[in-house]
């Protein structure tokens, strides 16, 4: 599947278009987005919180040109999902309710075209880790 998706601004990174279309994405899969790029001071970001079903899903976005240094999901490591831990952790603690959170990856590969990125393939991975 090629997709193509139009941008507005040609300075935007590879990464932020690719969490655009990870965005896009996820809507037709009936996530319901609630937020973007939630960020906890220096300890990091979580790039999309959203809901699907009865789950509280903590999605973290990965966009890569090419797989030659591997697929974009094996850039979440161990350390990168102890941060998306601590910040859902203390998303979740501001919430004031009981919630079952999942953690998921959407890995993208494609490639920047001007202010257009070309998608080669859309992968989601639900309870990541």
């Amino acid at each position: 599947m090629v997709h193509v998706m139009k941008v507005k601004n040609n300075k935007m990174s590879l990464g932020k278009l690719g969490e655009n279309s990870a965005r896009e994405y996820l809507i037709k899969k009936d996530y319901k987005i609630i937020k973007t790029n939630f960020r906890v001071g220096r300890l990091g970001e979580i790039d999309i919180i959203a809901t699907c079903g009865e789950y509280l899903c903590f999605i973290e976005v990965k966009t890569r040109s090419s797989t030659v240094f591997g697929l974009p999901c094996e850039a979440v490591n161990y350390r990168k999902q102890n941060t998306i831990r601590k910040i859902a952790s203390i998303y979740i603690s501001h919430l004031n309710q009981e919630t079952q959170a999942r953690f998921d990856i959407v890995e993208i590969i494609g490639y920047q075209k001007g202010n257009e990125l070309e998608i080669s393939s859309i992968n989601l991975l639900q309870n990541a880790f």
